[in-house]
């Protein structure tokens, strides 16, 4: 086994500094639809790196003894390639190598450092470390009896259907003709689940295509409890909620690296052209590099850019986000500015109506909505009038509010699916992004073109118009309920046929000339 392995890294570059990008503020600021988005062809004129840049990087790795295996300077990156000891030589990092592992496994002890030369080129530094990086937000309800159906061993849950039923999702509106795009860190799918899963709820199947990135497959592990967990639910949440849509399917490997290198494909898929992108993988926001979340970052106004919404599960860990240091902590990428973070409630139905909806928190056994307030993102302009509390902390950071909206996450009220031939009930917050990404395409499907960036218009626009249900009852910790916007559940779970309804409205008037402001307003 090599005692200094040969390792590939990212590094991630700058945007072109004339074409830097939007900002939160600057973004989604004129409510009328549709907006005039870029088309992912000229994606990389207009957001790629500077070939100058491209060129420095190179001929800087060349002279340090690194080789450049490739460049795509439309999503911004360099790979390189040499031995692990030089490459943590030249960015003074500590790498621990795990000898029992086959490759070698990699854990970064510390981060690396720039040199001086890439310093004002070079955002991030990517495939130091090789993962675990990010783990999927979902929760498994125990079955004691495995023999019996999940509508008596679990009578609270629900097909997925049923939740969009129950948040009025529009029932004649199709998202036929739009691609949910769903990021994925590990494991697969099995044909036979979705096949036996759809037929038993007596929906077409939709067309899923896998799409590998970084060498990542579909590739099922058999175990339930695993990442095909994740895969699973996923697919059968957003394909039951929104059957005529296609569903593009992206694996990556489970590193930093391969994280944003599937946001990347996403955004500049022109094959599949994706309106919605769905993120049920995350961590906390403290335990992210500052370089990493601006690599990040910049793919999220790619998005927003194309026109392409990105929703992200909150976080399954409540106020703590996981982290045992008594503060509180809110996930990302959900906490970004530019995705729709995606929290968590209890749901308890009566036939065709919310009996009773409050926040999830089941902690310590199953649980609990994440949410809170940013320590890194200061409070967007779009959310100065939400009235976002402080942070929680000392201090008290007036930050960006997580999350945007919410939806069922409770595994007690959770999701019955099919993973692995194995009947299953799943909760956590994982369930909500794709259960929100059919949303958008529905919408998006109804409209006749892609909504985009939501958050500017949801705060500035919709929430006072009744596209939600409010949540009122309940805490995830350091944060509580309230009326309005909360840190628990955002303005709370949609109501789809309103928000449909209101997307609408901010349309022109037929026949109306609508103004524009330049090549990529928004």
């Amino acid at each position: 086994m090599p005692t200094d392995p040969e390792v590939e890294i990212t590094l991630v570059l700058r945007p072109r500094a004339d074409t830097a990008g939007p900002s939160p503020e600057d973004l989604g600021r004129r409510p009328i639809l549709p907006r005039r988005h870029l088309d992912r062809a000229s994606l990389a004129q207009v957001r790629g790196s500077d070939s100058d840049d491209v060129s420095a990087v190179s001929s800087w790795a060349e002279l340090s003894g690194l080789a450049v295996v490739r460049t795509v300077p439309g999503q911004r990156v360099v790979i390189l390639s040499g031995a692990l000891s030089r490459i943590a030589d030249i960015f003074k990092a500590e790498v621990e190598l795990d000898s029992g592992s086959s490759p070698p496994g990699r854990r970064l002890v510390s981060q690396p450092v720039l040199p001086e030369e890439l310093s004002a080129v070079v955002v991030a530094v990517l495939g130091l470390d090789s993962g675990p990086f990010a783990p999927p937000r979902l929760r498994r309800l125990p079955l004691p009896d495995p023999t019996i159906s999940l509508q008596l061993a679990a009578p609270l849950s629900f097909d997925p259907p049923q939740v969009a039923s129950l948040y009025r999702y529009p029932p004649s509106a199709s998202a036929r003709g739009r691609c949910i795009a769903l990021l994925e860190l590990g494991g697969g799918y099995q044909q036979a689940d979705l096949g036996s899963y759809f037929a038993s709820l007596g929906i077409k199947a939709p067309m899923v295509t896998a799409v590998s990135v970084q060498g990542a497959v579909n590739a099922p592990t058999g175990d339930p409890n695993g990442p095909d967990g994740e895969v699973t639910l996923d697919i059968e949440v957003a394909g039951s909620i929104a059957p005529e849509a296609r569903l593009a399917v992206y694996f990556a490997p489970n590193t930093d690296q391969g994280f944003l290198a599937a946001v990347q494909a996403a955004i500049h898929d022109q094959v599949n052209s994706p309106c919605v992108l769905s993120i049920s993988w995350g961590g906390p926001e403290a335990g992210w590099p500052k370089g990493t979340i601006a690599a990040f970052e910049h793919a999220f106004q790619d998005a927003a850019l194309v026109g392409m919404t990105v929703c992200v599960a909150a976080g399954d860990n409540g106020s703590g986000d996981g982290l045992a240091d008594g503060l509180a902590h809110v996930d990302y990428p959900a906490a970004s500015p530019y995705v729709l973070a995606c929290g968590g409630t209890r749901l308890e139905a009566q036939p065709n109506r919310i009996a009773l909806q409050t926040v999830w928190n089941d902690q310590p056994q199953d649980g609990a909505t994440g949410g809170g307030v940013s320590a890194v993102f200061p409070l967007p302009s779009w959310q100065r009038n939400a009235g976002v509390q402080p942070s929680a902390n000392p201090g008290h950071f007036p930050g960006r509010g997580v999350p945007d909206l919410a939806g069922d996450a409770d595994p007690q009220t959770g999701y019955r699916v099919l993973v692995d031939q194995q009947p299953a009930v799943f909760g956590g917050t994982s369930a909500v992004a794709p259960l929100l990404a059919a949303l958008i395409a529905i919408c998006a499907g109804a409209l006749g073109h892609d909504i985009g960036y939501l958050n500017p218009l949801l705060y500035q626009h919709l929430a006072a118009e009744g596209v939600a249900t409010d949540v009122t009852e309940g805490t995830n910790g350091a944060y509580a309920a309230r009326p309005g916007w909360d840190a628990c559940s955002g303005w709370g779970s949609p109501v789809g046929e309103i928000l449909l309804q209101r997307l609408r409205a901010l349309q022109p008037a037929p026949g109306t000339t609508v103004p524009t402001t330049g090549q990529h307003s928004l």
